[in-house]
C-alpha cells in the first residue's frame, strides 16, 4: 500500500511511465491525463482510496483536492490546466506535480490524447 502526498516541497523528477499500447515516457503535466480505466476511487475522510483492479496497487489520495485533481484530469486539456481549474495556489502546485508523477508511474493515472 502506498499513501500520495501532497506536502513535498519540491517536485522530484518523474521516472517512467506504463501506458498501455503506447511507449514509456515521463510524466509531462504539459499533457492530457486521464484517471486509467481500471482504477476505482473510493471517497474517505481523508481522501479518497484508489485500486488498480490491473496491477492490484492501492494508494491513498490524502488530500480532497488531489481527488478532485484526479477525477477531473479528463475534463482539461493538461494535468497543469486541471490544476489551475481545480484552484490549486501556485505556490503548491509543485507537490501536486509530484502527485500526479506517482500516480502515473503507479499507473493509477494514463496519457490519454488530446481531444480536437
Amino acid at each position: 500500500m502506498r499513501g500520495v502526498l501532497i506536502d513535498a516541497p519540491e517536485a522530484a523528477p518523474a521516472g517512467p511511465v506504463g501506458v498501455a499500447g503506447a511507449a514509456t515516457h515521463p510524466f509531462d503535466p504539459a499533457l492530457p491525463w486521464r484517471r486509467a480505466r481500471s482504477v476505482a476511487l473510493r471517497p474517505e475522510p481523508f481522501g479518497a482510496l484508489v485500486y488498480h483492479f490491473g496491477n492490484r496497487k492501492l494508494s491513498f489520495l490524502k488530500s480532497k483536492t488531489l481527488v478532485t485533481v484526479v477525477e477531473t484530469l479528463a475534463d482539461h486539456p493538461s494535468a497543469a490546466a486541471t490544476l489551475v481549474a481545480c484552484g490549486v495556489p501556485e505556490a503548491q502546485r509543485p507537490a501536486y506535480v509530484k502527485a500526479l508523477a506517482d500516480l502515473a508511474r503507479s499507473q493509477m493515472i494514463e496519457a490519454r490524447e488530446s481531444s480536437a
